[in-house]
């Protein structure tokens, strides 16, 4: 699995970059636009999400729940800043996928009892997503917190985030990923579509399973 997520660091605007990503291949778009207004990203979902339904591709917003709701996307992602999940899920109800982000086995832990569908698990390196302040935990630190959760039987989809490049691909999927979510790699690229084309590429080895939810 691919996830994208929007770069307002990039100098191809939001719509373009979910439209190329779309135009080559991909179909998993978290939208994130920290700093803007509800405005500004309304305006950006009603230029894309026609192309979204069209192509049947998944669209998320980072952290506003109840814009979510508003613009019935298919869910959000929410980081430590963000609503609880409980409160995000009675907000959205049963069928909104709501991700979170661990940067341990402590964090996935914590939101193992409420009801996420999905752990990112990172910064893998410094990225543009993560404040300063959080701690690249490398392939290693992906790695460890994978083998916990196998120990502890927790059975949540995981993708690995923070600074991904394409070349990380195989590492990060034998090590027990069920994907990736890329951002400036893809975002900030000279060819948004090649560059996401490159990504499904890298993955095609390991999506024996992408039919299966």
């Amino acid at each position: 699995m691919l996830q994208f997520i929007t770069n307002t660091s990039s100098r191809h605007s939001v719509s373009d970059q979910v439209k190329d990503f779309i135009h080559g291949g991909g179909r998993w778009v978290q939208i994130r636009m920290d700093g803007a207004s509800d405005e500004e990203v309304t305006k950006v979902i009603e230029e894309i999400k026609p192309l979204c339904l069209e192509v049947q591709a998944f669209l998320l917003l980072h952290n506003r729940v109840e814009l979510a709701k508003t613009l019935d996307v298919g869910g959000v992602h929410l980081d430590k800043n963000g609503e609880l999940p409980s409160k995000a899920r009675l907000t959205l109800g049963p069928a909104a996928v709501i991700g979170v982000t661990a940067d341990s086995i402590d964090g996935v832990k914590a939101v193992r009892s409420l009801d996420v569908d999905y752990v990112a698990l990172g910064p893998l390196r410094k990225s543009d997503l993560f404040n300063d302040s959080i701690a690249a935990i490398g392939f290693e630190g992906i790695k460890d917190i994978e083998a916990d959760m196998q120990k502890l039987e927790i059975n949540i989809a995981h993708v690995a985030v923070g600074g991904v490049r394409v070349e990380d691909v195989e590492a990060l999927m034998k090590a027990g990923a069920n994907g990736i979510a890329v951002s400036e790699a893809i975002a900030c690229a000279d060819d948004v579509k090649k560059a996401t084309e490159e990504f499904l590429e890298a993955l095609k080895p390991y999506e024996k399973f992408k039919d299966e939810a």
